[in-house]
């Protein structure tokens, strides 16, 4: 097979591919993309992320929060899909706070895995942070792991920014608590390390 042949016949498989995932509903499309995301999805890359027009994505979006409203023929349902920050995300409803802090208050405690600890050390020490950042200096995806931090409360959303949309991080009281200190600015001085934000964290200053 020549050079040109394989690239031709590559580029045919990847059209292929595509035009099988058009056939799906664009609804279902963007629920599953919205699903795994954990910062608010701009429309133009949620748009790029399906292989869909924006307007068609704006649409669905509309159409998927009346349904999530209740404002469709099924009832309301315990999530809702808001646009945060210039980006779009699904979110449980405040009025299911309570219940959802019982559950995870409920679970059995485990211990941090040495990656979860890295990545609050990471948090405790640079925040407000974004998963991005956490990632960049940890050098490797951590959205599993701010999910589980999440879950355990020792860490939270505490806003978005006003041009990206991505959510910056921070600790809880609850990791006070835990770490049996009254202030974050009691945690040992590592301004040294942090010259090119990467040092310092390799090796879990909070156990």
């Amino acid at each position: 097979m020549t050079p040109d042949a394989g690239t031709e016949q590559a580029d045919q498989v990847a059209q292929t591919g595509a035009e099988e995932s058009l056939e799906t509903p664009l609804a279902e499309r963007v629920e599953a993309i919205l699903l795994i995301v954990d910062e608010p999805l701009s429309l133009v890359a949620l748009a790029a992320a399906v292989h869909a027009p924006v307007p068609a994505v704006r649409q669905t979006l509309e159409t998927l929060v009346a349904d999530y409203d209740g404002r469709g023929s099924g009832p309301r349902r315990g999530f809702e899909l808001r646009e945060v920050g210039g980006g779009w995300r699904l979110y449980v409803r405040e009025d299911h706070d309570d219940l959802i802090a019982e559950f995870v208050g409920g679970q059995a405690p485990a211990r941090l895995s040495q990656a979860a600890l890295e990545t609050l050390a990471v948090i405790a020490y640079k925040q407000p942070v974004t998963r991005g950042q956490v990632a960049s200096i940890r050098a490797v995806n951590v959205d599993s792991v701010v999910r589980t931090l999440l879950a355990r409360g020792l860490i939270t959303e505490l806003f978005a920014d006003s041009e990206t949309g991505a959510i910056n991080y921070g600790t809880t009281d609850q990791l006070l608590e835990h770490l049996g200190i009254n202030s974050i600015d009691e945690l040992p001085p590592i301004s040294p390390l942090l010259d090119d934000g990467a040092d310092g964290f390799d090796e879990g200053v909070i156990r």
